[in-house]
């Protein structure tokens, strides 16, 4: 790591146990930062312009809470308002998306900002462009866990233990010299939090694996603690009566974007008016995710959720604009824990 991060802030979690926060880690992304303002230059709300195109856009995509702004869209017909036929097809990792983009079997992608600046920054590699900002962290969208009779009631207490996380995609979990390093969206945070508590992480064994296996590998003390977001936080609740000790999304890490819509530079470059149509419907979409009716029918319609399981997860938001500044700061932190080679400027790859 490049930096050291400062003191942490206090804060209770949902089962009201003590969760430290990250703090320190804000003015280290703060002097990273390369560039300014709120909303990048033509990626803004387009509700009043309404653009329209004509045409089919591929989407590589896995239904789930964070992209269910595009089911909204597909359902209530604000893409085929704006001209399109949008399809929908299942990936089951960033890396798959990007092999879409590259073959030309998808024209869009939803994934994970870090896996897909990673990707971006190998060779060879499509020029990815994000096309719209998905998904952004709100408080308890991604934390650790442990089970409600276990010894670790804070942050400090996870050095020495193993945390069972989803399994790593493009990102490797370890750099050059075999040196540890977040290989995740969700491991990126969670270290950015763990460095304001000064928690060492030489000293916490990352335990990769499906994500369908966290809850057996907790309750089975397979590992320790586990590295989760919506909706298994919440069947680790309430099955397992599992309790947060950090949440991975706050201080340095609030309100951090997460998943973005990415096409490449080819396709966007052949049909403007399509990307500019699709993000102007999409970011009407996620306007109407705000209400909790649409967003808990397309959670049960698309992502396979059972009604009590939409109506209790709980959400992050879903921008109607796209901030470069923001999104930076996913780039800084990869930067800061070596993940990156070099800090990307987010304006550069931000379809305009």
């Amino acid at each position: 790591m490049r930096l050291l991060a400062g003191p942490d802030q206090a804060r209770w979690g949902r089962a009201g146990r003590p969760v430290r926060c990250a703090a320190g880690v804000a003015a280290t992304v703060t002097g990273l930062i390369l560039v300014a303002g709120c909303q990048f230059p033509g990626a803004g709300s387009s509700a009043d312009s309404s653009p329209t195109s004509s045409g089919t856009i591929t989407v590589a995509a896995a239904p789930g809470v964070a992209d269910a702004p595009l089911y909204i869209g597909i359902r209530d017909g604000l893409f085929s308002r704006a001209g399109l036929t949008v399809k929908v097809v299942p990936t089951s990792s960033p890396k798959q998306g990007v092999a879409a983009l590259r073959g030309g079997s998808a024209d869009i992608v939803f994934a994970d900002y870090a896996d897909m600046f990673y990707a971006q920054e190998l060779k060879p590699s499509p020029h990815l462009l994000t096309v719209a900002d998905g998904y952004d962290a709100g408080p308890s969208v991604m934390e650790i866990l442990t089970l409600p009779a276990s010894d670790i009631v804070s942050p400090k207490d996870l050095a020495g233990t193993t945390i069972g996380t989803d399994q790593a995609q493009l990102m490797p979990p370890t750099g050059p010299g075999g040196h540890p390093r977040p290989y995740s969206q969700d491991t990126l945070a969670a270290w950015s939090v763990l460095e304001s508590d000064n928690v060492d992480q030489g000293t916490i064994h990352w335990d990769p694996m499906p994500a369908t296996k966290l809850l057996d590998a907790l309750k089975s003390h397979q590992v320790d603690a586990i590295l989760a977001t919506e909706p298994t936080i919440y069947a680790a609740e309430s099955q397992l009566g599992a309790v947060p000790v950090l949440d991975a999304c706050a201080g340095a890490t609030a309100n951090l974007p997460l998943y973005g819509y990415f096409t490449n530079k080819a396709y966007a470059d052949r049909n403007p008016g399509a990307v500019t149509a699709f993000r102007g419907a999409l970011e009407r979409a996620q306007a109407q995710a705000s209400m909790a009716a649409p967003l808990q029918t397309a959670l049960t319609k698309s992502a396979g959720l059972k009604p009590q399981t939409a109506a209790l997860v709980t959400f992050g938001t879903y921008p109607t604009t796209l901030s470069a500044a923001n999104i930076q700061r996913v780039v800084n932190l990869l930067f800061f824990f070596n993940a990156l080679g070099t800090t990307l400027k987010v304006p550069s790859v931000v379809f305009r």
